[in-house]
């Protein structure tokens, strides 16, 4: 069973209690981060990975729809408000589903299963590399690291390693957005798969990389919010 990392956006404390009591209650739901503000969000988006956002409406400073037309790459988002007006406008964007305050438990498992039920069909995300004249189907969330070898790149993934010719800072910039994080000129790791970091090196598994002098305050923020 797939797990989603989630993020409440809400200016109602009361509200915002009872969706961390009801998250806690589901072995698939891990809450990250609580938001009285979209502009919080925002700063918590780029710092974890968030799959799942419970977004409220009518929110200071920037309106939950509003704030959900500013992400580029938005996470599932499952709106909570006690507004039925803005349902159409919620569908449009592609939300998950549109829970009505107060919402009861069986209702808020109802529109948290739709969440399996959407990943288990999509396709897993991947990228196709050339390797001697084949291409290699590698799936991103199977990557460990990334190790730049001057032309080529090295792709250590959990069952396999491929090399195959790419510049560290071209797939940097494709896998950013993805869970990736650049720790050394040389080095790129996946964030959900670091078990153990120092000021000076990160592990992964039985792999020890090192932390680029330049990157360390970068790297240190990240996996440190990251948690």
């Amino acid at each position: 069973m797939q797990k989603f990392n989630c993020l409440i956006v809400e200016d109602e404390p009361l509200a915002a209690e009872v969706l961390q009591d009801y998250i806690s209650q589901v072995p698939f739901l891990t809450l990250k981060a609580t938001c009285t503000d979209a502009i919080y969000a925002l700063d918590i988006l780029q710092q974890q990975k968030i799959d799942c956002i419970f977004l409220d409406i009518h929110l200071p400073k920037l309106k939950g729809l509003d704030f959900i037309k500013t992400l580029k790459h938005p996470p599932h988002v499952i709106i909570t408000t006690a507004y039925q007006e803005y349902a159409l406008d919620g569908y449009e964007l592609d939300v998950v589903d549109y829970l009505m305050k107060p919402i009861s438990f069986s209702r808020f498992l109802m529109a948290v299963n739709k969440l399996q039920q959407i990943n288990s069909v999509a396709e897993r995300q991947h990228i196709l590399f050339n390797v001697n004249k084949k291409k290699i189907r590698v799936y991103l969330d199977e990557i460990l690291y990334i190790e730049s070898l001057k032309e080529y790149i090295k792709v250590t993934t959990t069952d396999k390693v491929v090399h195959t010719k790419f510049q560290i800072g071209q797939i940097e910039e494709m896998l950013t957005m993805n869970n990736f994080l650049r720790i050394h000129r040389s080095f790129l790791v996946a964030r959900n798969r670091v078990d153990a970091f120092s000021a000076t090196e990160v592990e992964i598994g039985s792999y020890v990389l090192p932390i680029g002098r330049s990157y360390k305050e970068a790297v240190m923020h990240a996996l440190e919010a990251t948690g």
